[in-house]
């Protein structure tokens, strides 16, 4: 069983890394956009795939693609530790989107049965996918700040329910390795921001069944009486299933039976030879979803046999996915790292599971004697203007309300949901491959790598913000400020001069910050501009500084290229870059047609109101419990 780390140590370590979101951002948000745009179907997410492969590649990892159809595998090894997955699906579903957005998408394709189709990411894979890249990114950039293996799976094939059992047959864990815990989140219907964990189940039992029942040809005008009608015998099936929730299982259970698809004949004057059928099933445990079964099947052919069918109907079960049950322990841990970074109004328990479908849990080895334990969270992506408009007076009534998943409406409020999201899955991480004593400061890996996911080719926002600071309209920038106020003072001499004269002189015997120092203020070279920069900024009769004169230097730089990170890096005495290894697998990285995303991010107005505008359950509400009711 895996250790978490102190959740107070995990949210320092998680706030210096994410000091670098505001880089990486406009490239999530972007990637994003794009595919959103761009949506595949399960099992044909190639250019989707292509993707996330070049990100991950680009960040360090180790690639392969190909993994169970159209999966990508990446993986980072950074010294001792735990093996983390952090898992992501990609695929997008047959719905033609509706939500007025600038980057609908309007992409059609192909359906698994031949149908040509509508696709819309309808059901969060988009951004589930922009949060994976990126917290991958952060981490990759942040290795200092953690020990251990990072598997970052994009897995295909999630709306059908068979993707992650596919990337099991295809070797994922002999190939990569057996991760010691599985970590995963996908978009909620709570106010946008928003965490919600729950231990045991959080999501609820799916299946898939498929019904074909037999009649005989015959001219529907005419002679209707010599053919035996497939229409009427399916029209009769749909009425009786109705009936099962009501009458066959007990109303303290939870269940759904959905007739989503029905299709027969041709011409409206034919009777068809056959009608065909696919219902789906929700419930919260397994004895339910026999009951169900096991009621389908009797409906469909005494219904058949009640209208003479010349054969006997097939009914087959082709997609079903288990109970997604949190590991109770660990969804302890991830909750109070997550409140340790966000704050307690941004972090719920759920009072109850969603009977939403995933085969996330698949990756946990049901059944297994060593299941490999997992959590999976919410992370709430309503438009907190859309909640508050939602009827009801409580969130149980707003949840009716807001437009969810697999909705042709479902519009995700992109900024916020985004930016929780890359938080939530970098905070999880940290929770068990953080180090217990923190280095230096987190460098971003795509200062590192020199990235080619760049918005602009001008200047970065780094430089930006520096230079309006040099520029303050004051004529003096905070910093100095800020510098001259800690040198001045009233107390005497100031608890950063008094430290760094402490660290230079430590009569314990020399550390190796204290080397450190010494080796760069006593360069063979001749005296750092760091040891200038400081001598004049303790002595400086005139209370300023040279280091805004410096500062203007390093932005006017001829080379239009600044050596700040360089000279950082060796100050803080950062790890080199990442190896970069080549891709493996199938496809050997992205094709050569591929080109990242391009264009302006779509600016993204703030969250409005308080940070969460649902409460919390009620008092009294007992979250994680281990044994929730009912029996889940």
């Amino acid at each position: 069983m895996p250790q978490a780390v102190d959740p107070r140590r995990v949210a320092e370590h998680g706030s210096e890394v994410m000091r670098l979101v505001d880089e990486i951002f406009p490239l999530v948000e972007g990637f994003y956009v794009d595919l959103h745009r761009n949506p595949e179907l399960s099992y044909q997410e190639h250019r989707t795939s292509r993707a996330v492969a070049e990100w991950l590649s680009r960040a360090g990892y180790e690639v392969t693609t190909g993994v169970g159809g159209t999966g990508v595998v990446g993986v980072l090894r950074n010294g001792e530790g735990p093996t983390v997955l952090l898992r992501c699906d990609m695929d997008a579903l047959p719905l033609e989107e509706q939500t007025g957005l600038p980057y609908a998408s309007t992409a059609r394709g192909t359906a698994a049965d031949g149908q040509e189709v509508p696709i819309m990411h309808a059901c969060g894979h988009d951004a589930h996918t922009a949060c994976l890249v990126g917290a991958a990114d952060l981490l990759a950039g942040s290795r200092d700040r953690w020990s251990g293996t990072l598997m970052v799976v994009a897995q295909p094939g999630q709306e059908t329910l068979d993707g992650a059992e596919a990337m099991l047959a295809d070797g994922l864990y002999e190939r990569f390795g057996r991760p010691d815990i599985a970590l995963a989140q996908r978009v909620g219907p709570q106010p946008a921001g928003m965490i919600a964990h729950r231990a045991g189940v959080i999501l609820g039992m799916s299946s898939t069944v498929r019904v074909r029942v037999f009649g005989s040809t015959g001219h529907g005008g005419f002679q209707p009486q010599t053919g035996v009608d497939p229409v009427v015998i399916a029209a009769s099936i749909v009425t009786r299933l109705q009936t099962i929730v009501a009458r066959e299982v007990n109303p303290s259970e939870m269940a759904v039976l959905t007739v989503g698809v029905l299709r027969a004949g041709v011409r409206s004057d034919l009777v068809p030879s056959e009608a065909y059928l696919e219902i789906n099933t929700r419930c919260l445990n397994e004895r339910v979803a026999d009951r169900l079964h096991a009621a389908i099947e009797r409906v469909v052919r005494a219904e058949a046999a009640a209208s003479a069918a010349p054969r006997d109907p097939e009914v087959t079960v082709v997609r079903a996915s288990g109970l997604t049950r949190n590991d109770a322990e660990q969804t302890r841990a991830l909750t109070a790292a997550h409140r340790a970074y966000f704050g307690d109004a941004y972090v719920i328990d759920l009072p109850e599971p969603f009977t939403v479908g995933e085969d996330f849990g698949v990756f946990g080895l049901p059944g297994d004697p060593d299941p490999v334990p997992y959590v999976l969270w919410l992370i709430g992506s309503t438009p907190h203007e859309v909640w508050a408009a939602a009827p009801g007076t409580t969130p149980f009534d707003k949840l009716a309300s807001v437009p969810g998943s697999h909705s042709s409406h479902f519009a995700p409020d992109r900024e916020p949901t985004l930016r929780a999201g890359l938080a939530a899955l970098t905070i999880a991480a940290l929770t068990y491959l953080g180090r217990s004593a923190g280095p230096g400061r987190a460098t971003s890996g795509l200062a590192r790598n020199g990235r080619s996911f760049t918005l602009d080719e001008g200047e970065s926002t780094q430089n930006t913000d520096m230079r309006a600071l040099l520029d303050d309209d004051e004529g003096e920038s905070t910093q100095n400020t800020d510098m001259r106020a800690l040198l001045d003072d009233d107390e005497g001499e100031s608890t950063q001069n008094t430290d760094m004269r402490a660290l230079l002189d430590d009569d314990e015997g020399e550390s190796t910050q204290n080397t450190d120092m010494r080796a760069l203020l006593d360069d063979d070279e001749g005296e750092s501009t760091q040891n200038t920069d400081m001598r004049a900024l303790l002595d400086d009769d005139e209370g300023e500084s040279t280091q805004n004169t410096d500062m203007r230097a390093l932005l006017d730089d001829d080379e239009d290229e600044s050596t700040q990170h360089t000279d950082m890096a060796e100050l803080l005495r950062d790890p080199p870059p990442p190896p970069r290894g080549p891709t493996q697998g199938t496809e050997t990285g992205p094709s050569s047609s591929f080109r990242p995303p391009s264009g302006p991010a779509f600016s993204a107005p703030p969250p409005s109101g308080p940070p969460v505008d649902a409460p919390p359950p009620p008092p009294g509400t007992q979250p994680h419990q281990d044994e929730p009711p009912h029996h889940y």
